[in-house]
């Protein structure tokens, strides 16, 4: 199947920021969407938003560090619309900080979303993509990857292990499965709000109010991924500020 038109494609972080704009733009492209987050009152919203657009949109409440919620968001792909052609796992946190500061929880919680919560994705979708003969991953990391600066040690770490593990997934996939990874720079999101540090915090939303991207950018990336034919495989892309170092 190729294009966006008729595609089942799954969504986790899906209630803002990339999560949402990639809906928004892949219902508008003619996909069916299966939106998954924590916060159900935002994806009851981006769901409206999609239908009263013509657009159609399943939703379930989804904590990626939980194996079973990603099954159950896989499953109501299957149940509503009789299969996944498209997991996008867009999820993920970033409480950056010093090591020096040994915010050990933090680093976990970065561990259990950003890498497990793909891990499990993968887990659940991987045996659905076989059993069809097709399928893609889209797997969202970040360019805290490709250059590694203060306080990013840890977050940039887990994007370089879904790096890693989507490269490998790729290899392993074989001629009917693709795997995309795709990395923002500063994207106009909410992401700052999850960093503990007052100087941190107001450094990185500084730098986003002056040079950040909207996220309907790093969404036309996504929805460019899953566009192509199904024998090509668009493997990384990245998309950031022309300001951007």
């Amino acid at each position: 199947m190729s294009g966006i038109e008729g595609k089942v494609v799954a969504i986790t972080g899906a209630g803002g920021g990339i999560g949402e704009a990639s809906a928004l733009l892949l219902a508008e492209r003619g996909a069916k969407v299966v939106l998954g987050a924590r916060r159900a009152d935002r994806l009851e919203d981006v769901a409206r938003r999609i239908g009263e657009n013509g657009g159609e949109a399943a939703w379930i409440r989804t904590d990626v560090t939980r194996r079973e919620d990603l099954a159950g968001l896989v499953g109501l792909a299957r149940e509503r619309f009789g299969r996944l052609d498209v997991l996008v796992s867009n999820a993920g946190v970033g409480p950056i900080s010093p090591l020096d500061d040994l915010r050990v929880e933090d680093w976990e919680q970065m561990i259990d979303v950003n890498l497990k919560g793909v891990l499990y994705g993968i887990a659940e979708a991987l045996p659905v993509f076989r059993e069809q003969g097709a399928g893609q991953f889209v797997n969202i990391v970040s360019t805290a990857g490709l250059r590694i600066t203060p306080l990013m040690a840890v977050y940039a770490a887990t994007k370089n292990a879904v790096r890693t593990v989507s490269e490998g997934l790729r290899q392993e996939a074989g001629d009917s499965l693709r795997v995309t990874v795709v990395s923002p720079g500063f994207v106009h999101t909410d992401f700052a709000d999850g960093i503990p540090g007052p100087e941190a915090r107001a450094q990185t939303l500084g730098t986003r109010d002056r040079i950040a991207i909207p996220p309907r950018a790093v969404a036309r990336a996504v929805a460019f991924a899953v566009e192509q034919p199904d024998a090509v495989d668009v493997g990384d892309i990245v998309v950031r500020p022309t300001a951007q170092d």
